[in-house]
């Protein structure tokens, strides 16, 4: 194909995001913009004069039924995604799927499954993954410059509990979660995927602050081979944004402090302030997508199997915080 010609399945704030950075990218083409509000589609379609004849749709049906497309980036309420997945997946589309990817372990073992049974694509957008300093980071980490890894501090903090309150986001039906679930599932996969680590227990303690969602949680996760990692997720701050991951290992230390990143290795060695030059060419999770679907990559920066793990996490987590006791983990499937 010349182009992957994408629907875009929710247009809101995030969904607006999608469609700036699909048309950025010159083998991407959008060719249906889908969601059940006319003023979002609006919004949606006067961001650039090549959406001008784009086709509107209120369903995700009635697009699949009338548009010819090759993949779909869905960015909906999280409860809607394993449907409208599978839907996409059944109408033979590649998937890219807003975090948390979909709402459950057992649904994202599905639909992980159905796009492999249909030799389907199927990733997460999670943008960390195509970043300099989490793709500086992964380097080095993979390299074994830091060694072992052995303890891993991961925090942040965002004014989730105002800036969210009244949306769906704090509707435990359409998102079936709070802060953990959502911006927080950006800092469980982050650990996850860049020490390789395998959760063998977590221990949790959660307060929804009033609401029907978690707000605040503080998790302790033991891994295999005897690494542990404390996850602090504060949706009660009043700043906007703040994230830290702080990763030891027996041969050094990196330290990534919103948007900085520190490394010392050797014992008791000065931080050495990574400059921007020193990182990796960024990208976008669409970007790769289309390079995944053109055959230009072997895999997706953030596999689906990358929303599988931090499902299984945060599931645990909630458990672990109901019971008030370490909750283990079973075999993965």
């Amino acid at each position: 194909m010349a182009k992957v010609r994408f629907l875009v399945v929710g247009v809101g704030g995030m969904g607006q995001a999608h469609i700036r950075s699909l048309l950025a990218v010159p083998d991407a083409e959008i060719v249906a913009l889908v969601d059940p509000s006319p003023p979002a589609l609006q919004r949606a379609q006067s961001l650039s004069p090549r959406l001008a004849g784009v086709p509107q749709f209120a369903s995700l049906r009635d697009a699949l039924a009338s548009v010819r497309a090759d993949a779909a980036v869905i960015v909906t309420p999280h409860s809607q995604h394993f449907e409208q997945g599978m839907a996409c997946l059944d109408s033979g589309l590649h998937v890219l799927m807003e975090k948390p990817f979909v709402a459950g372990s057992e649904n994202a073992r599905r639909l992980i499954d159905e796009a492999k049974a249909r030799r389907l694509h199927i990733a997460v957008s999670y943008q960390r993954h195509t970043e300099g300093p989490y793709l500086y980071l992964k380097r080095l980490i993979d390299e074994g410059t830091l060694g072992e890894i052995r303890f891993v501090s991961a925090y942040q903090a965002q004014s989730w509990l105002e800036s969210q309150r009244g949306t769906w986001r704090q509707n435990k039906t359409l998102s079936c979660g709070g802060q953990l679930n959502d911006s927080g599932s950006h800092l469980l996969d982050v650990v996850l995927w860049l020490t390789g680590l395998e959760p063998q227990a977590v221990l949790a303690r959660v307060d929804n602050r009033g609401t029907e969602v978690d707000i605040d949680s503080a998790l302790t996760v033991q891994f295999a081979g005897g690494a542990v990692a404390v996850f602090s997720i504060v949706g009660s701050a009043n700043i906007a944004w703040w994230e830290d991951v702080s990763i030891h290992g027996t041969q050094g230390s990196a330290l990534y402090r919103n948007g900085e990143l520190l490394v010392s290795t050797g014992l008791n060695q000065p931080l050495t302030r990574v400059d921007a030059d020193q990182l990796p060419a960024e990208s976008s999770p669409d970007a790769d997508f289309v390079d995944l679907v053109l055959g230009r990559v072997p895999a997706a920066a953030a596999p689906a199997e990358c929303g599988y793990r931090v499902a299984r996490l945060t599931e645990a987590a909630w458990q672990s915080a109901e019971a008030g006791t370490w909750v283990p983990f079973a075999a993965q499937a």
